[in-house]
């Protein structure tokens, strides 16, 4: 076993919380206005989870769970499509704004918004092969 393989102890990310204040606004929003199969909804313990295709979002609501505070996610959660101008226009007629153009970095084209509870999201595709640094 090499170093590395002895050392690795993470080996993937099974969900991302994102915070809300107001589960039944942020189901819609994640369930029909974004689209996403929703896989667990439990209202009673204040959370439900929805799958992206490679990472499930676990939206909960911290202060009824007893964890934490809510507070926005200010970093924008990257979601993978296959073409934001598409999918922006499918969004924008379904009532969601979004902060300035679509951007190119030369490698990805991205767009940027938030949920209903001021997440950061943006809308992101990958148009040339990622390059990995050492």
């Amino acid at each position: 076993m090499s170093a590395t393989e002895a050392s690795t102890i993470v080996t993937g990310v099974d969900f991302v919380s994102v915070a809300t204040r107001d589960l039944e606004s942020a189901v819609a929003f994640y369930g029909t206005t974004l689209g996403l199969r929703r896989s667990t909804y439990r209202p009673e313990r204040n959370f439900a989870e929805f799958e992206t295709g490679t990472v499930t979002l676990s939206v909960v609501d911290p202060e009824r769970m007893g964890v934490g505070s809510f507070s926005p996610n200010a970093n924008h959660l990257a979601l993978q499509v296959d073409d934001v101008a598409a999918a922006r226009a499918a969004l924008e007629q379904r009532g969601v704004t979004f902060a300035g153009d679509i951007f190119d970095t030369g490698v990805c084209h991205m767009a940027f918004f938030s949920d209903p509870d001021g997440n950061a999201l943006m809308l992101h595709h990958r148009y040339a092969p990622r390059v990995v640094e050492d």
